[in-house]
């Protein structure tokens, strides 16, 4: 407001401001309204000082107190006081405002907010406390007993309370613009409503046929209402004004007490006390209340959006009522338009039969024990599409530990559970391809020989018997030569389905490497081992004589019977040995190592 000024006019322009500002109050006070020991009801000045104190800057506080001081102490002369008393007055209520101001600061260091329940109650304890010991200095220095220092007390006390929210509130309201901002609707609406709650102050204190000192209570109520804390800092400040002027007069039910003028001023500052302390706290209650009002708003908006993006609902049943209640993704999830009636039983009943069951056994084990809950399942929607949905929650408590409600979230995750089955499809088929022999598709050597360990674990561990053939095509070269490759390709194709072929189930071939295969005989003793390996040997021999389109070919085998070897290599090491004898011993024939 005054940034513009150099320090020694700005502190003359506050200076002035407050001289002038508080001669004139002061002067209207004491002559309008008086109490016992010649104590204005309430003292406007006091509260008038403390906002300018609370809006200027602190290099002008002190011309602003000499300001004080002359206003004061020539306004209680003109009144009527002594010079000693004036004096003494005058110290009073400029120890008032320099301990309430202090107060203040030391519980806000920046601007004081009136929008803030704590706020308002620091305010509120400061003032009464600086009120408290300008009474006691009052009463110590005019030599007064406990009823001046009472009556003392309750006036500034009032003239702070009531004076200085709406001036602090205005000026700020100036200074930031909001008033420049505010709509016409808005100013129009705060005119008409603080004007309606003069009429009713003057209307209920102009007369005393009529007790309805309570209408201008529900006028501040409705300003605070509708306009906030000024609007309750206001309205209090007109209700003062009409209601201590008219009372001063003889007008109105107070001044129509049938008792003494103290008496009548004491009941007058106790009814302003009162409506001060129910006004300006819930003026600033409702400015919190509708704060948290718009970020519950904004708050729901933000989770129906997440909830949205997400794919995720919220539900809660009353166990009590058996009610259920679905946010509006929930709806979307089950394939229903938000709002659509369901029940308990109906969210349950729509999970596929084989999930049903196994929902409420989880939902009622959670109810019996309090727990968290967690499960998936499947839903059928009404237009008979499958969706899978996973929904975990807690249950709420009530009092003695009895279950009142169950909250959940409900989330689709259809696409999930559907790029898992895509993703553990292709991981079992790149298993497949990694343990598959791509030309004749049998398991290949790495798959075959990690069989052959769990077999040889079995047999360790439970003395079953295990034997192992090792064969490989006769004069495979010579038929590569003469006929080409592929004819070679197709040759070990051909031996290696009629060697499945004549395997027990069980039993596994697999390639190894070149013509070269291996057959892995669970649970075979010797002589069962020997009646396998040599089905596949003729086998082999039938199906080449059988087929004109490939040339002949036969198979030697080495079979080797498991006798406590430590590891594959060697097993397979004893079964390569009786392969090579087999050959030497002129092919197409089984051997039997040592």
């Amino acid at each position: 407001m005054t940034r513009s000024l150099s320090p020694g006019v700005e502190a003359a322009f506050w200076s002035l401001l407050t001289a002038l500002g508080y001669f004139l109050l002061a002067s209207l006070s004491l002559y309008a309204t008086r109490g016992a020991d010649n104590i204005a009801a309430v003292w406007p000045p006091s509260g008038y000082f403390l906002a300018l104190l609370l809006l200027m800057p602190g290099r002008a506080q002190a011309a602003s107190f000499v300001g004080m001081g002359v206003a004061s102490f020539g306004a209680n002369l003109l009144g009527g006081t002594p010079p000693l008393a004036s004096a003494a007055f005058t110290l009073a209520n400029a120890s008032e405002a320099y301990v309430a101001l202090w107060l203040v600061r030391r519980r806000h260091a920046g601007d004081l907010s009136f929008m803030v329940p704590r706020s308002v109650g620091d305010f509120c304890i400061a003032t009464l406390s600086a009120s408290a010991l300008s009474a006691s200095i009052a009463t110590a220095l005019a030599g007064t007993g406990i009823d001046f220092f009472f009556s003392w007390l309750t006036t500034v006390a009032l003239g702070m309370l009531i004076v200085t929210p709406p001036i602090v509130m205005l000026a700020r309201m100036i200074g930031t613009k909001a008033l420049d901002n505010a709509s016409s609707r808005m100013k129009t609406e705060a005119i008409l409503i603080l004007t309606a709650a003069a009429a009713v102050t003057a209307t209920a204190f102009s007369q005393s046929h009529f007790p309805v000192t309570f209408l201008p209570c529900i006028a501040v109520v409705a300003a605070a209402y509708r306009l906030g804390p000024f609007g309750a800092a206001t309205g209090m400040l007109i209700v003062t004004i009409i209601a201590s002027l008219l009372t001063g007069q003889g007008h109105g039910p107070i001044a129509a007490i049938d008792d003494s003028q103290k008496v009548r001023v004491l009941f007058l500052q106790f009814y302003l006390l009162a409506l001060l302390f129910t006004t300006l706290p819930l003026a600033a209650l409702l400015v919190v209340q509708r704060k948290l009002a718009r970020r519950l708003e904004q708050s729901n908006r933000w989770l129906v959006q997440a909830e949205a993006a997400a794919l995720v609902g919220h539900w809660r049943v009353d166990l009590v009522n058996w009610t259920i209640k679905w946010s509006d993704q929930t709806y979307r999830v089950h394939g229903l338009e938000p709002g659509t009636p369901v029940d308990v039983d109906y969210s349950v009943e729509q999970y596929v039969e084989e999930d049903m069951e196994e929902v409420r056994k989880v939902l009622a084990e959670a109810v019996r024990t309090g727990q968290a809950f967690e499960y998936q399942g499947r839903i059928r929607r009404l237009d008979g599409e499958i969706r899978h949905v996973k929904s975990h929650g807690s249950i709420e408590m009530g009092r003695g530990g009895k279950a009142i409600g169950i909250f959940g979230t409900v989330q689709d995750v259809t696409e999930t559970v559907e790029n898992a089955r895509i993703l553990e499809a292709a991981r079992s088929a790149a298993e497949r391809v990694a343990n598959t022999d791509m030309l004749t598709g049998l398991p290949n050597r790495r798959a075959t020989l990690a069989f052959l360990e769990k077999a040889l674990a079995g047999a360790r561990d439970n003395g079953a018997p295990l034997a192992v053939a090792i064969f490989d095509i006769d004069h495979f070269k010579r038929i590569n030569d003469t006929h080409g490759h592929a004819v070679g390709d197709d040759v070990i194709r051909r031996v290696a389905q009629r060697a499945k072929a004549a395997l027990r189930d069980g039993d596994l071939v697999g390639r190894i490497g070149g013509e070269e295969f291996v057959c892995i005989l669970q649970r075979s003793s010797a002589q069962a081992a020997e009646i396998v390996a040599e089905r596949v040997r003729k086998a082999v021999e039938t199906g080449t004589a059988e087929e004109a389109t490939l040339p002949d070919a036969t198979i030697s085998i080495g079979l080797a019977l498991y006798d406590g070897e430590p590891d594959a290599e060697e097993l397979l090491h004893r079964a390569d040995q009786a392969l090579y004898a087999a050959k030497r011993d002129g092919r197409n024939r089984l051997r039997m190592a040592a």
